[in-house]
């Protein structure tokens, strides 16, 4: 019997889901994923950019991207957060992980304007709109995100909140944690230039279960289970509510799990998606 390819992992990313990444400006934040694991596969890569703009706006872009693709990922181009979830080769897919770093509308004042700030929380409602209906049921969205003033006044709850998204958790983003990721300011003169990342962290979110939804998966664990002879019932319920059992073990021992905890804490500045 051949024996699964082994899961990798870089941070808070495995090679066993399937990611989008939203508005990767020059795409090396999915390249440092695609490397790490060795495969592109289960990887959709996004920019905003049309590819012509993207080769004119970001020099390192276009050797990113033939890798990418020999790696095995889907690289899209023109996708913007707004239609996202329209669009030809996203629409029937669900995702594990959605991921857009350092969201931004676009330069059109001081950070401290209201106006400003308005416009990229608008970005950001639009992206989780989208997010939520391209969401696998147990996937989780991550938006990395300054903090401190003024990006918290972006809110990001609770634009996240309006469609059913709770933050499970919120870690510091640490660049070095992608080897070869180079967040780029994406529009502008200095479109290829990066910005400070000081004080950014990843917000993660997962879709908000009602108190029925959960009543409903519990009766139907105790349908399966009333399906089943006794010693085979106890083997599915620790197998799939308190245990795991072991891979290793030929004559089937079940092995304790630890509890699963929540999943912990460039993409690029740009043009506001219309």
């Amino acid at each position: 019997m051949a024996r699964s390819r082994r899961v990798k992992w870089l941070n808070h990313y495995s090679s066993a889901q399937t990611i989008l990444i939203v508005r990767d400006g020059d795409f090396s934040f999915s390249l440092a994923l695609a490397t790490a694991f060795g495969s592109g596969e289960n990887l959709v890569a996004t920019s905003l950019d049309s590819y012509g703009a993207m080769v004119l706006k970001h020099y390192q872009a276009v050797s990113n991207v033939i890798e990418l693709k020999r790696l095995g990922a889907t690289v899209l181009h023109d996708v913007n957060a707004n239609t996202m979830k329209l669009h030809t080769s996203l629409k029937m897919k669900q995702f594990d992980r959605i991921v857009f770093n350092f969201p931004h509308a676009g330069f059109s004042g001081p950070e401290t304007q209201l106006h400003v700030i308005n416009s990229h929380k608008e970005l950001v409602r639009i992206f989780f709109r989208s997010a939520s209906e391209l969401l696998s049921p147990d996937g989780e969205v991550h938006v990395s995100h300054k903090t401190g003033q003024p990006y918290d006044r972006w809110d990001i709850e609770q634009l996240a909140s309006e469609y059913s998204l709770v933050m499970s958790e919120k870690v510091p983003f640490d660049k070095g944690d992608y080897p070869g990721y180079n967040q780029k300011r994406g529009d502008g003169r200095k479109c290829n230039r990066s910005f400070p990342l000081r004080n950014g962290c990843t917000f993660k979110f997962c879709v908000e279960h009602t108190e029925a939804e959960d009543d409903s998966a519990l009766v139907s664990l105790v349908a399966a289970l009333a399906k089943m002879d006794l010693s085979k019932s106890i083997k599915y319920f620790y197998k799939n509510v308190i245990h795991t059992l072991s891979d290793d073990d030929s004559d089937g021992d079940i092995e304790m799990m630890k509890p699963r905890q929540p999943s912990s804490m460039s993409t690029t500045r740009g043009r506001y998606d219309s």
